[in-house]
């Protein structure tokens, strides 16, 4: 019998010699992994990836090291799964159970541990990567040290990375959250620096509903209700509220005295507690098809309220392209008046805000994504979750995202990149360390691959010359926008199933192989 070790040797070899063929002819490549969680606009060729999408594989988990070797493209829920039948838990779970560990460490992810362990690549020991030039090397922090922090939020443009190992801590079963309501950002801060303090205190976040009306949610492992009256709340099923929703309606008038109100919440329904919903986005499609919004059409549409499928829908839909959807980390001092912009100039809640630590445990600043110089970004800064409907005209659109990511960088700000960037190259190269990472791109033979930038940009004046040269693409352009088609399309593409990135006729081809 072939061991999970083996299996995954041959299938590193196969990426190994695939990716050796792209570098022979410095052709560029692009990484499929078999789905994903970006909003960008994402599309592949078979001729032109690389295929990775079998490797979902949890390898090993070690008890004594604390511990789990992890392919790159299993899941948090099921790497969550693996995890726990072993009592231990990753120190940062990403909120979505579809985010792949391969793409928490590519895209720098975060959640409501981060506060303490800092980003999920921080938690990464060491990874094994095949090179651009398809040499299959191992990168930690004392070895190749350059690569391993570079790899962070380098949206696999340095390589294909194929195992990860990850550090573990004890799991409980339950998360004992403490709802507190704040006024205002301010108040939200104070509550937050409190908390961050806080050994006992293993999970931070918070949602402001309006300017003056938010939650700090406060959460600590633990073994179960500490008293025969503590309310177990689960957020997983179709009969359950979804999260903001609950936050928004518990009884406040207790909060505002400083008094917690607290549920005890099964620890895999609080790590993916936004999952149902998107957080709160789903709630839009109800909007588009003039659907009430309700507790009893929340329950019959609970499918495609996950989202797996959201993600399908909103790919093949492209309504993407009418959403604002952005994640920012903005330093304490200025979040007040980042705030301010929000209220004036998005006009739309609720808003997320999560605290991210730059470091983890361990660990120093490095990056792409995180660091320009140490100098310039805070150790601690708050992230905030900017997602609902933006300008209908595309200018109008494009406009209000500009202004927004040059707000940011105003304050002193900086973006995640999941979501589509408007910047300019020059914008881009500036604020994200050009000189450094094209460095690192040349060292390890990655020069011919995409950039981050050819990754996460919006080509706005391809898109105008496109349409203004093709009477038939201006035609598909008008089509689509003529309410409620694309989203109907996107229904109907959830329904029929199958691969939602890839077109289904290709054949696969090496590049120098011919087909038979």
């Amino acid at each position: 019998m072939i061991s999970v070790m083996d299996a995954h040797d041959r299938a590193v070899s196969s990426i190994s010699s695939t990716v050796q063929a792209f570098y022979a002819r410095q052709r560029p490549f692009r990484i499929y992994h078999g789905s994903t969680n970006s909003t960008r606009k994402t599309a592949f060729q078979r001729s032109q990836m690389v295929d990775t999408s079998g490797l979902t594989h949890v390898l090993g988990i070690d008890i004594e090291k604390k511990t789990a070797l992890v392919e790159p493209n299993v899941p948090m829920d099921a790497l969550v799964e693996a995890t726990l039948k072993y009592e231990f838990l990753p120190p940062v779970v990403p909120e979505f159970p579809g985010i792949t560990v391969g793409g928490a460490m590519a895209g720098t992810a975060g959640e409501s541990s981060s506060f303490k362990y800092g980003f999920f690549d921080r938690t990464v020991n060491w990874i094994e990567i095949v090179l651009a030039t398809g040499e299959v090397v191992t990168a930690s922090r004392t070895e190749k040290a350059d690569l391993f922090y570079g790899t962070a939020s380098s949206f696999g443009t340095l390589g294909v990375t194929t195992l990860l190992e990850l550090q573990l801590i004890p799991a409980k079963a339950y998360v004992k959250l403490e709802y507190y309501a704040v006024p205002d950002i301010l108040s939200a801060r104070k509550l937050i620096d409190r908390f961050s303090k806080d050994n006992t205190v293993d999970y931070l976040d918070g949602i402001m509903f309006a300017k003056d009306d938010g939650v700090i949610c406060s959460g600590k492992l633990v073994d179960g209700p500490e008293d025969s009256n503590g309310a177990i709340q689960r957020f997983s099923r179709a009969r359950d509220p979804w999260f903001y929703i609950n936050a928004s309606r518990l009884p406040f008038n207790l909060g505002k005295s400083g008094i917690p109100i607290t549920e005890y919440v099964p620890v895999v329904d609080y790590l993916f507690r936004y999952d149902r919903g998107g957080f709160w986005v789903g709630r839009y499609a109800f909007t588009y098809f003039i659907t009430p919004f309700n507790q009893v059409t929340r329950f019959l549409l609970d499918y495609c309220m996950h989202t797996r499928v959201m993600y399908h829908a909103l790919h093949k839909s492209g309504l993407s392209n009418m959403y604002i959807i952005q994640d920012v980390a903005i330093p304490y001092p200025k979040i007040e008046k980042f705030m301010e912009y929000l209220d004036e100039e998005f006009k739309q809640y609720p808003i997320w805000i999560c605290p991210l630590k730059q470091t983890g445990r361990n660990a120093s600043i490095h990056g792409l994504q995180t660091a320009r110089t140490q100098k310039e970004l805070p150790e601690l800064m708050l992230n905030f979750g900017v997602w609902g409907p933006g300008p209908k005209q595309r200018r109008e659109f494009v406009m209000w995202n500009r202004r927004f990511e040059r707000k940011v960088q105003e304050l002193g700000g900086q973006k995640w990149l999941y979501a589509q960037a408007y910047y300019t190259e020059e914008e881009f190269d500036e604020i994200y360390k050009k000189d450094a990472y094209d460095k690192l791109r040349e060292k390890y033979g990655a020069r011919y691959l995409p950039s981050v930038y050819d990754k996460v940009k919006v080509d706005v004046e391809g898109e105008g010359k496109a349409i203004r040269e093709s009477w038939r693409l201006w035609f598909w352009t008008m089509f689509w926008s003529i309410w409620p088609l694309a989203g109907l399309y996107g229904v109907y593409k959830v329904l029929r199933g199958g691969d939602y990135l890839l077109a289904r006729k290709e054949k696969i081809a090496v590049p120098g192989k011919k087909e038979m």
